[in-house]
């Protein structure tokens, strides 16, 4: 590499020379072309102005003679110009043209379109004028085409004369005409044999664009040699190369070049010739060098190797027995150095166990002539330590014939002891897994299953119902019995959770114990459980497992001396379809449990089709209601209230309607249970509210004489926060409206909550009613601590009054109690106007019912109010 980099750095220098020389004499014979041109172009140039001012000049020569006869005819002017063609030149045509229209024209016979037009007819005529009559210059224009189908340069020569004061004034022009190609072929450029080509070109002063007057333009494009026309009032380029370009005028010599790079190319050869010469020599050297290198260095390496890694080496000469040890081997054995070694010696450091593998092993070896390893443990002759020792050796035939045995040791006892250590920390390993494994399954077990009964929960059923669905095949047929435990919460709120606790555990056992050992037994939540069931249809009867699981349930449970009792609802359902996906069933059987609930408890009842179309009807019915909460569907028709004496309205009571889009006009009976379950009744009495009050507006403001008006409030408005702060926002006269709260409430449970929000709706000047009383669980102390305005006493216990005393007498009692606690009746349900006489006989306050009026929308109230005002007298004359 030394000697070739060199070589190559000289021959690129020599290319590079040869390569320069070539370039030198290439700009040489450039130079020498462009002078030539620059000297052809330059007589052309000359020739082309001398023409031109020669032409010039004659025309001046007339310019003079009309400068002094202004007034020049026709005839004179002719015999002028023919003078002028009389000497050589390019003028073709001459005209002359005072005020700058041509007006004779020379020779007359081929010039009779250049009379009467005027001169100039160019894009700079301004600019020409302007050196015409107030500078006096020379003015040329063209190249033009001439009649006979050349092109043409026009000079034209300002004329000025002299006025009687003497001054100069502008007279007009004479224009003279050339041939250009004439003038061409008279500087030269024509010529056959013109060793140059030549362009010439105008420049517009106003674009600045060039115009080919002569020659090829693209000649501009190969480095021309530049020179300038300088004519009166423009300049020309003009343009030349040699003809065919300026490679073609090289004079360059190939020979000189091909000797060149020959002599180049020779001298390369030598060089490279000797380089590797050179190199193969150094080649060598540098091997030999090489090889004497690797062997100090692995010899070094196995030094360091073996005094790094502690080996010693051994040799055994098998035939005599006598054994060479190194001083490595003999600091492993604690020996000293010059300690004499015998195989007797080995044998007494080595324990008696490990002796006899060793040597089977080493005589193989030397029997096969071939490698052993081995391992054995020794004891150190100096402190008496028990190391182990690991042994490599192989057998070789010396050229005497004997046969020898040489090898390695090296101390392995820490690798024996990290071995020992990894084999207990793998047991140790194992151990931990195995009870991590435990735990995990603990854990797992945990997660899917009831802690107090240890049924299966309601994430492994899903699970369960999960890996259902997604058998390839179909299994057999799946039942779902999904059981609610009846009076539970009963049982928790009189004897504790204890209790609950020992009913749920007793349910679960009855349950393990009456069904199969492959039925899925699990409990989903507080109280209920779900057996799912697998069989073909009519294997089971699914129905007698159901009456036998609530007669199991239905067993009493001792818990601290007492007697605890519980019922069971079931709803069973199997999936009948292939595509029917199991959570579904599970929904199927609770659609079912919740059918065995409202049909009285403890029974079980089956999912069919009928319930099926009943749920599809509910959540039909329950998008519907939730798409007219915001549609505003729900509307407020009002039935007015009597006074039982006069038959006055005394107030009317706002009663909810769904006006559904398909449907028309429903009664709450149509809605008001599926609204209670979406948690949206009180957003309808919201509306209503709102609706009433916007209404009695209306009454007062026509003078209806209704100054008051009672609105429904289920028990879930009652204590929103959002009544209160509605309430808050209205500006109400005291006693003008009242809030009709159901007895079905259960005031005695709640008496406390109910009385405090009350207190509050009172505070605004808002009355309370009880709806429906005589139907509901209201006692008399919780009507005293409620303290309502009225009672409305139900249409149930209304309706029989006509023929039946004794109810006659309990319609009378509510009357007594009411008086006696200031509290106002009101009877609904009055059919018939003898109703209306026997309640007023009785002492009802306010009469609400059929027979007096129905409910009607808000202008249809309106209307009835007035008529009502009319025919008053006559409706108290009927119930007289």
């Amino acid at each position: 590499m030394q000697i070739i980099i060199p070589s190559v750095l000289v021959c690129i220098l020599v290319v590079l020379s040869a390569f320069y020389a070539d370039l030198q004499q290439q700009q040489l014979s450039l130079h020498e072309s462009r002078h030539e041109v620059q000297q052809r172009l330059g007589l052309i140039r000359t020739k082309i102005e001398a023409n031109i001012n020669a032409n010039t000049k004659l025309l001046q020569g007339l310019v003079a003679v009309i400068a002094t006869e202004p007034q020049i005819e026709k005839t004179r002017f002719e015999a002028l110009a023919e003078s002028i063609f009389q000497i050589h030149s390019q003028i073709r045509t001459v005209v002359a043209a005072p005020d700058l229209i041509s007006t004779y024209a020379y020779p007359p016979e081929i010039n009779s379109p250049f009379t009467d037009r005027p001169i100039l007819q160019v894009w700079d005529r301004d600019a020409l004028l302007r050196d015409m009559v107030e500078k006096g210059k020379a003015v040329i224009t063209g190249p033009t085409h001439l009649n006979n189908g050349t092109q043409g340069l026009v000079i034209s020569i300002p004329v000025r004369i002299g006025n009687d004061s003497g001054q100069m004034q502008f007279w007009g022009a004479v224009l003279g005409i050339l041939d250009l190609p004439r003038l061409y072929d008279d500087s030269g450029l024509l010529a056959n044999e013109l060793p140059i080509e030549v362009v010439i070109t105008a420049e517009n002063s106003v674009s600045g664009e060039s115009a080919v007057i002569f020659g090829d333009v693209n000649i501009r494009n190969f480095d021309p040699v530049l020179m300038n026309i300088d004519l009166a009032n423009r300049q020309w380029t003009i343009s030349a190369i040699p003809r065919g370009g300026w490679d073609a005028a090289s004079n360059r010599s190939e020979l000189s070049r091909i000797a060149i790079f020959t002599a180049a190319t020779l001298i390369c050869g030598i060089i490279v010739w000797v380089a590797m010469l050179m190199n193969e020599r150094q080649r060598n050297f540098r091997a030999l060098h090489e090889r004497e290198e690797d062997l100090r260095t692995m010899s070094h390496r196995l030094g360091v190797a073996l005094e790094s890694s502690r080996i010693g080496v051994w040799e055994l000469d098998v035939a005599t027995g006598a054994m060479q040890w190194d001083e490595r081997v003999c600091q492993l054995y604690g020996l000293p150095a010059d300690t004499p070694i015998t195989m007797d010696l080995w044998r007494g450091m080595v324990p008696v166990e490990d002796i006899p593998q060793i040597e089977r092993t080493m005589n193989r070896a030397i029997v096969r002539q071939g490698s052993y390893t081995g391992q054995f443990r020794i004891r150190r002759a100096d402190d008496g330590k028990i190391r182990h020792m690991r042994t490599v050796g192989t057998t070789y035939r010396t050229r005497d014939g004997a046969v020898k045995a040489l090898g390695v040791n090296w101390d392995v006892t820490e690798d024996v002891i990290l071995q020992d250590n990894l084999r207990a920390a793998q047991i140790q390993t194992e151990e931990q897994n195995a009870a991590l494994e435990s735990a995990r399954q603990r854990m797992e077990h945990n997660a899917l299953h009831d802690a107090l009964t240890g049924l299966p929960n309601r994430r492994y059923l899903d699970q369960r119902l999960a890996a259902l669905d997604v058998q390839d095949q179909p299994g057999p047929q799946l039942t779902v019995l999904h059981l609610d435990l009846d009076r539970f919460k009963e049982i928790n709120d009189t004897m504790g959770h204890g209790a609950g606790d020992a009913i749920l555990r007793n349910v679960a056992t009855a349950l393990r114990t009456n069904v199969r050992d492959h039925d899925f037994v699990a409990r989903i939540g507080g109280d209920e459980f779900v057996i799912v069931c697998f069989g073909e249809p009519g294997q089971d009867d699914f129905g007698s497992l159901g009456q036998r699981l609530i007669t199991a349930v239905n067993t009493p449970v001792l818990y601290n001396g007492h007697e605890c009792r519980v019922g069971a609802s079931i709803g069973i359902a199997t999936k009948t379809e292939a595509h029917l996906a199991a959570e579904q069933v599970l929904v199927n059987a609770d659609i079912a449990l919740y059918e065995a609930k409202r049909r009285g408890r403890n029974r079980v009842e089956f999912f069919n089709d009928h319930l099926r179309a009943q749920t599809i009807n509910i959540k039909q019915t329950a998008d519907a209601i939730l798409r007219s909460l915001g549609d505003k569907d729900f509307v407020a028709f009002y039935q007015p209230q009597f006074d039982a004496r006069t038959l006055e309205i005394n107030g009317v009571e706002a009663l909810a309607r769904w006006n559904h889009p398909q449907q028309g006009l429903l009664p709450p009976s149509a809605f008001l249970e599926i609204a209670e379950s979406l948690n949206v009744v009180s957003q309808i009495d919201a509306s209503i509210l709102d609706q009433a009050l916007l209404q009695l507006t209306r009454w007062r403001a026509a003078d209806l004489g209704i100054e008051h008006v009672s609105v429904n409030i289920s028990a879930q408005r009652l204590f929103e926060d959002r009544l209160v702060s509605h309430l808050e926002t209205l500006s109400l006269k005291p006693g003008s409206l009242s809030f009709e709260l159901l007895e079905s409430i259960s005031f005695d449970d709640k008496a406390d909550a109910v009385a405090e929000s009350l207190e509050r709706i009172r505070a605004h000047g808002i009355a309370i009613e009880i709806d429906d009383f005589g139907t509901g669980y209201a006692s008399i102390l919780s009507l005293i601590k409620l303290s309502p305005s009225r009672l409305k006493i139900d249409r149930q216990l209304v309706a029989p009054i006509i023929d039946n005393l004794t109810q006659r007498r309990l319609i009378s009692s509510i009357v007594d109690i009411g008086r006696s606690f200031g509290i106002g009746i009101v009877a609904e349900g009055v059919e018939t106007m003898e109703h209306a006489a026997i309640l007023r006989d009785l002492g009802c306050q306010t009469l609400q019912g059929f027979a007096l009026a129905r409910p009607m929308s808000a202008d249809a109230l309106m209307d009835f109010a007035r008529k009502h005002a009319l025919e008053r007298e006559t409706l108290w004359q009927q119930m007289a």
